[in-house]
């Protein structure tokens, strides 16, 4: 079979290195489309990175793992187990599953120095008593551990739909022994991982280009991050709970006419990439950096430069403070 007549997203009757050729496309067909088991995850540790090159680390870190988990599940299906992990109800419980996992990192980044709360998008965060009034919106917010997105790399990739079933299903059945049944899942995996590092880079780049100071582009990029795992993460379980109570109704979907998996129907999947990434990180990132822009200057010190020209006994906003006491020049004494 030659290049030209691949049928890359229904192949049949495949071997040797078509067999790879497909599935590293498809990898890469998989990781710059949609996906709900990559992009809101890769979009939040790589805009938490506030970093190209640290966006980039992320999106590598998330999908070798994901590679990993590829390859295991490839080898298990060429040794005809694959309906351990595709049974219907699986994605629902991985929905599930993912957004616990999405939620708790939300709140470890949001942990340091302030008791945990959720706030909806915009939604002002009063400081932590034990925190500056300037330097608080720093001191509360954590980098994401650097072992994160490899353990939602892993996790997220037990999810199935139109890539893992080609997968499953037709390019593992093809390798010519039990040694290599692997081999698909890891080239699919790679594939992934190649458009998944550029996306990750793309997002932390996006998170320097805000106009910021260093200290601003750490807080918008970590809030962002954090809000969208966090509520990101209560959509994923919330869809997941519902799908296994109606699997009928969360099943439901509208054809788009294009014939490429992940943009071939508008359904709950695509739905949670949108509220996610655009709705929660896309609104928390506007409305976050418009806020800093708005904020008090500060020293190097800490210290606002309003409280240091109003002093320490006059409150900031112009209403509260208390009129001005007209002076008098003191005759000289005779």
């Amino acid at each position: 079979m030659t290049l030209v007549a691949l049928n890359l997203f229904s192949p049949t009757h495949v071997s040797g290195l078509t067999v790879l050729v497909i599935a590293v496309l498809l990898g890469m067909v998989h990781g710059i489309t949609p996906d709900e088991h990559t992009w809101p995850i890769t979009f939040s540790y790589a805009i938490g990175s506030y970093s190209t090159r640290r966006g980039l680390t992320a999106g590598l870190t998330f999908s070798l793992a994901f590679t990993l988990q590829r390859a295991l599940t490839s080898e298990l299906a060429y040794l005809g187990l694959s309906r351990l992990f595709t049974f219907k109800s699986l994605d629902n419980v991985m929905y599930v599953v993912v957004g616990v996992l999405m939620a708790v990192a939300g709140v470890l980044i949001l942990r340091r120095g302030q008791v945990f709360h959720l706030h909806l998008p915009g939604h002002r965060r009063q400081p932590h008593a034990d925190c500056s009034p300037i330097t608080a919106p720093g001191t509360w917010l954590a980098d994401p551990r650097p072992w994160m997105p490899a353990v939602h790399g892993f996790v997220a990739g037990w999810g199935f739909g139109a890539f893992a079933i080609i997968i499953y299903t037709v390019l593992a059945p093809a390798m010519p022994s039990a040694a290599l049944g692997w081999v698909p899942g890891a080239v699919f995996g790679l594939g992934t991982t190649v458009m998944q590092m550029f996306l990750g880079a793309t997002f932390g780049w996006v998170a320097t280009r805000c106009g910021l100071s260093p200290e601003g582009v750490r807080h918008v990029a970590l809030t962002t991050a954090a809000r969208t795992l966090t509520w990101g993460g209560a959509a994923f379980v919330f869809a997941g709970a519902f799908g296994l109570a109606f699997p009928g109704v969360v099943n439901l979907s509208w054809a788009t006419g294009l014939h490429v998996p992940n943009l071939d129907t508008v359904g709950l999947p695509l739905v949670l990439v949108i509220l996610a990434v655009m709705g929660v990180g896309g609104t928390t990132l506007v409305t976050q950096t418009r806020a800093w822009r708005h904020r008090a200057p500060v020293r190097a010190d800490g210290v606002p430069e309003q409280d240091v020209l109003l002093g320490p006994d006059q409150p900031a906003h112009p209403a509260s403070r208390p009129a001005p006491v007209a002076l008098t020049r003191r005759p000289n004494a005779q």
